[in-house]
């Protein structure tokens, strides 16, 4: 039997691959995004699908419908767009979760919390285990979403313990591939297009920070299998790829696979910017039977043949 399914966010990078598996898969998908950071352009090939249906919303307001799961992804995710409007950012978060599960309630539904590996902040543990409780500065200009993801996770607990709604939390770390924004600010869009255009490649800080990159195909691979997993499981799990680079390996790595001329430039570190995160994925292991199968290398070279075909 088919299931119906909503995504919000659906027309994000993200989003917009979650609605082509989840079709894929067999079932009746229902987009919802308000357009903010998401792009029709994603989700224009699936509009002769007669499983698939796309929505104007903005998660602020309630939705009525008839659903069977929803994967609750709306969310500016990068800094540059979710500090653009930090009160719209944090509202997102908290009162969209608060719709959201009040739709999961009503209808019996399933639903799923895209959260973050910024709940952790600038870690003080390393690797990062969904245990640690985090090291989030709550008044810095970083912490509309990371506050925002964390009452976000706290609104789902509580529904859970209250209301018994059937909650599942993935904590996403650095996620890539095609359909990102090439203006989105993130790292690795910055550096494929500036390497494309042989301009001078940012580094933020002197590039000895370090980040784990996980390819989108391996994310919603976890982020499904999470969603299918029994009642007793909740989350939060960590799904990312617990490959580590520094800021610099990431730069050079891009400019060999561009055979670019761009030079490295060093910039001012961005207050609050993480000098470390890792995912430990022990738990995505033994519970979801989940691993990355796409590396770093292979996962870019993807991703800069889409840069270049939309550039």
């Amino acid at each position: 039997m088919k299931k119906k399914i909503l995504v919000t966010g659906g027309a994000g990078f993200l989003g917009s691959h979650l609605c082509d598996l989840l079709l894929k898969q067999g079932n009746e998908v229902i987009c919802a995004d308000n357009y903010f950071t998401g792009h029709k352009d994603n989700i224009k090939h699936l509009r002769n699908n007669p499983y698939f249906e796309e929505i104007r919303h903005d998660v602020t307001m309630p939705l009525f419908i008839e659903i069977d799961e929803i994967y609750n992804l709306a969310c500016p995710a990068s800094p540059i767009h979710y500090q653009y409007n930090a009160i719209k950012t944090i509202k997102t978060s908290v009162v969209g979760a608060v719709n959201m599960l009040g739709l999961a309630k009503r209808v019996k539904g399933k639903i799923l919390q895209a959260s973050t590996s910024e709940v952790y902040g600038d870690p003080k543990i390393h690797p990062q285990t969904e245990e640690y409780w985090g090291h989030v500065n709550p008044i810095g200009s970083r912490s509309c979403y990371d506050e925002g993801k964390r009452c976000a996770e706290s609104l789902f607990f509580n529904y859970y313990r209250q209301n018994g709604v059937r909650i599942k939390v993935i904590r996403i770390f650095n996620t890539y591939g095609p359909r990102m924004d090439p203006d989105d600010g993130r790292v690795i869009s910055n550096f494929i297009v500036q390497a494309l255009k042989n301009k001078d490649i940012t580094i933020y800080g002197d590039g000895s920070q370090t980040r784990s990159f996980c390819y989108y195909s391996d994310l919603l691979d976890g982020m499904v299998k999470l969603m299918n997993t029994g009642e007793d499981i909740t989350g939060p799990i960590n799904v990312g790829n617990p490959g580590e680079y520094t800021i610099k390996q990431l730069a050079e790595t891009t400019i060999r696979l561009v055979g670019s001329k761009s030079k490295l430039i060093y910039e001012p570190l961005p207050e609050d910017d993480p000098m470390q995160r890792q995912p430990d994925i022990t738990k995505a292991r033994n519970i979801l039977g989940w691993e990355p199968k796409v590396g770093l290398e292979e996962g870019l070279t993807e991703t800069i043949k889409y840069f270049k075909s939309i550039l």
